[in-house]
């Protein structure tokens, strides 16, 4: 009986003496406890195990006893039901329920596992981007007096005035005072789209179109309705109609080098888009994203639509960043009017303002003489991926390449191609058609099996597609080889789903 009192007096001495040693420290050894306490080596043992059996203490043969590290109880998991009741919880009446899906923009942002061909992305390669030029620009705009001081909340001033002066081409009529500095062009569109549309509008998309501008609109509350397209841009006959039945009063543009399609809006439908949103007392958002992006081959690029209106219909988005680098998140929105007022105010909400040194970073940058090398640089680099993705496909899979890049699938003009195979002439991708009753989202899934990833059509329609496609980005593989070598994959996937190669 007096055995047991000494071993729990023992341990409760031991446990309440825990804290002075950090865990998995030594405690003192049996034969130190032994005299410290007065008790006997049995006591000692016993009473260290059940400091052991509480997981207070472990022991190992021969070297001693040690403090347990800390047990950590399992956290119990959170219950979240309640936010799906929420999260879907919408105002009654006519407004439409809001939709934030990333997925379509997430595909493209995703860094692909080591060893598979990228043939989805949206940027240009790291060695096509303008890395030293970049690091040289960033570190004078450091040094520049007031760079990291407040910048106005419109931008830079002589950065609105670059960007001016490029959006209004010669002889054009945009001056500084009618740009806004954003946080690139995803920012600039999701400002345009909030401060033009009233939630639960309908808004008119080209169709196809450029997910991440559909995903703004859902999550915005906005509907898109989809105009259709062909070889020369957004079908202005349809758009006329689009604008009386929906009573839209805003059109989302690419007129040039259109994502997904590489299409240029024909010469008459460049003056037919202004009127018929004239017409319909309607803005056109023009997404100007690839003038830059230009090809070497290609003619004379047609004037910016907001150089040709008079009227302050078109509302003009450009960025920096397909030319460069997913981080020079640098953009403009340009507007004429009491709407600039209103991007203004939306601009100020949502950013504040665009981080000087950023700015002047991008000001550095188009004013060295690295900027003109760059772009001649990508001119041709994209060029002959574009020409290398081509070949791969008629040498790889030359009965898809024979029905898919032709008009309705691949649009554009680009020069010497031929009527029944344009090919695009600016930008980063092919718009593949597959053939009827193809599974798109599986045959994306096995080429990724295969090694190769690419993007499934589904994402860039607003409603149902009229027939399945693939996009094909040649902009962000290594080099020829590597688009090369994604084609023979992606040939091997076809394989795998039964698309017919031949």
């Amino acid at each position: 009986m007096q055995e047991r009192s000494s071993v729990a007096e023992l341990a409760a001495i031991l446990r309440s003496e825990l804290n002075r040693y950090s865990a998995g420290e030594k405690l003192p050894s049996s034969r130190a406890l032994v005299e410290r306490h007065r008790v006997s080596p049995v006591t000692v043992s016993r009473a260290l195990a059940e400091l052991v059996a509480e997981g207070l203490v472990v022991t190992r043969p021969g070297a001693g006893a040690f403090r347990a590290e800390p047990r950590h109880e399992a956290p119990q998991p959170v219950d979240t039901s309640w936010q799906e009741i929420a999260l879907s919880a919408e105002p009654a009446g006519d407004q439409v329920p809001r939709s934030v899906d990333a997925t379509g923009v997430l595909a493209t942002l995703a860094t692909p596992a080591p060893g598979v061909v990228e043939l989805n992305g949206g940027y240009l390669h790291p060695d096509l981007q303008p890395g030293r030029a970049l690091a040289a620009a960033l570190a004078r705009a450091g040094r520049r007096p007031g760079a990291w001081g407040r910048p106005p909340v419109e931008g830079v001033p002589e950065l609105r005035a670059w960007f001016a002066r490029e959006i209004a081409g010669p002889g054009g009529a945009v001056a500084a005072s009618d740009v806004l500095v954003t946080a690139g062009g995803q920012n600039a569109l999701t400002a345009a789209l909030r401060a033009l549309a009233a939630p639960g509008a309908p808004v008119l998309v080209e169709s196809p179109t450029y997910p991440g501008m559909l995903a703004v609109a859902r999550a915005s509350g906005v509907r898109p309705v989809p105009v259709p397209m062909d070889a020369d841009g957004v079908r202005t006959d349809l758009l006329a109609d689009a604008f009386r039945v929906s009573g839209a009063r805003l059109f989302v543009s690419q007129p040039l080098f259109q994502n997904p399609t590489g299409a240029v809006l024909a010469r008459e439908r460049r003056r037919e888009v202004l009127r018929v949103a004239r017409a319909a007392g309607a803005f056109v958002i023009e997404d100007d994203f690839a003038r830059l992006l230009a090809h070497d081959d290609a003619p004379a690029l047609p004037p910016t639509l907001m150089a040709d209106d008079r009227h302050g219909t078109v509302v003009h988005i450009r960025s920096l960043t397909k030319a460069t680098s997913p981080n020079l998140r640098v953009g403009a929105l340009a507007a004429r009017g009491p709407v600039l007022d209103r991007l203004r105010a939306i601009q100020v909400v949502d950013n504040f303002f665009v981080p000087g040194p950023l700015q002047e970073a991008a000001l550095e940058l188009v004013g060295s003489p690295a900027w003109p090398r760059h772009l001649r640089l990508i001119a041709g680099e994209l060029s002959v991926r574009r020409n290398a993705l081509v070949t791969a496909l008629r040498t790889q899979l030359p009965g898809l390449a024979e029905r898919g890049l032709g008009p309705g699938a691949t649009y554009g003009s680009g020069p010497g191609s031929g009527e029944g195979s344009r090919l695009p002439y600016g930008g980063y991708q092919l718009w593949l058609r597959l053939p009827d009753g193809t599974d798109e989202a599986a045959l994306a899934g096995a080429a990724l099996r295969a090694g190769v990833a690419v993007a499934a059509g589904r994402p860039y329609f607003a409603a149902e597609p009229p027939a399945a496609h693939l996009r094909l980005s040649f902009a962000a593989a290594a080099g020829v080889g590597e688009i090369t070598e994604g084609i023979r994959r992606l040939r091997t996937a076809c394989l795998e789903v039964g698309v017919p190669v031949v």
